[in-house]
């Protein structure tokens, strides 16, 4: 039964068949693993296709007594396991997703992309093998959370590569998500969170970004610019959370934003002082993008379903991937509960229309 959550909008049409990737419909990428989640996929029209480029978590088949994880091993070249026994006195274990091992930080998972395709952009084959794995020191613990933006013929991925050394996010681009081309680190740690807008705005490339910050302030959403994809720079703060609202703690773009005649809509996640995840949006000047124009006073997209009340990270829904479907529908593909995949559409001007001028 659906769990019944104040705020949840009339607006936005889960798919009936929710989730519509689960972890156990997803094959290890060797025996002696197992898949965690398959969450937080990019999302894009590829060869007719709804394309998701799913993030999937896996780690070593449990041993009893011991926590589990695995990472790139930079002189094999090769992705290794690590068990570590419970009662090692050099462990220490304060979060589901970390651990500490001989002063070094470990995930309690890796993580790699998977294409997903679909007809019709509901039931999706999900690929039996991983189509991006990490390869680079900066991505010794994984990849994660893509994003997708087509620019002509080439299909631009940004990402988070996790290592010892933080989180950052590089840059990659395919044409058929077969042959992926590394373009390098284009924003360095800790910041995720990165979409690139989908065409020039005077000469340059447009993209939001997330710092995380550890001094003052708190997570929030920034624009930077660039003339040619790889060095960013003009920083500029785009919005920040609001005290005693539904984004009261971290805010952080979801898939690129879409442009309309009103501006251009985007598409966040926030969460709230309880971790809970929703999705509202912004308004921006088509031709001054750093100008917001108006904002979600409540999310049209938030954890009301069992499925996404119920997993690794409860009351979560990330969206970070969407098409376009004809001239007003949007279909959101997102992650619940930081485990599955799901989707749902909503109407670009009802969203419009639901949003208040800043």
């Amino acid at each position: 039964m659906p769990f019944a959550v104040p705020g949840a909008s009339p607006m936005i049409k889960k798919f009936s068949n929710n989730p519509i990737l689960r972890p156990e419909e997803v094959i290890p990428s060797r025996p002696d693993f197992e898949v965690l989640a398959v969450f937080n996929p990019g999302a894009t029209i590829h060869a007719g296709d709804v394309l998701l480029l799913a993030r999937v978590a896996e780690r070593p088949l449990p041993k009893p007594g011991h926590v589990a994880t695995a990472f790139l091993n930079l002189e094999s070249g090769k992705i290794e396991p690590l068990y570590v026994p419970l009662d090692d006195p050099d462990l220490e274990m304060n979060d589901p997703r970390v651990f500490r091992y001989q002063e070094r930080d470990y995930l309690t998972s890796i993580s790699h992309f998977r294409v997903a395709r679909s007809t019709e952009g509901r039931k999706f084959e999900i690929a039996e093998g991983p189509s991006y794995l990490p390869a680079t020191a900066y991505e010794a613990f994984g990849v994660e959370d893509p994003r997708i933006t087509q620019l002509g013929d080439w299909y631009y991925l940004t990402y988070s590569a996790v290592s010892p050394m933080g989180v950052l996010t590089a840059l990659a681009r395919t044409r058929d998500f077969l042959n992926f081309e590394r373009m390098g680190n284009i924003f360095a740690p800790d910041n995720k969170d990165v979409a690139i807008f989908p065409e020039k705005i005077a000469d340059r490339y447009y993209a939001f970004h997330r710092p995380s910050l550890k001094h003052l302030g708190q997570p929030s959403m920034w624009l930077a610019s660039s003339r040619d994809l790889l060095d960013w720079g003009r920083h500029e703060f785009l919005i920040g959370p609001r005290p005693g609202k539904w984004d009261s703690q971290r805010v952080g773009c979801g898939a690129a934003p879409i442009r309309t005649q009103a501006g251009w809509l985007q598409l966040y996640h926030a969460a709230d002082e309880n971790i809970r995840y929703c999705t509202g949006a912004i308004l921006l000047d088509l031709e001054s993008p750093s100008q917001v124009l108006a904002r979600s006073e409540e999310p049209f997209l938030v954890p009301d379903q069992n499925y996404e009340c119920v997993g690794f990270m409860p009351n979560v829904v990330f969206h970070s991937g969407l098409t376009v479907n004809g001239s007003d529908e949007l279909a959101l593909y997102y992650g619940a509960a930081d485990d599955k995949i799901c989707g749902a559409t909503v109407s670009i001007s009802k969203v419009l229309a639901s949003l208040r001028e800043q």
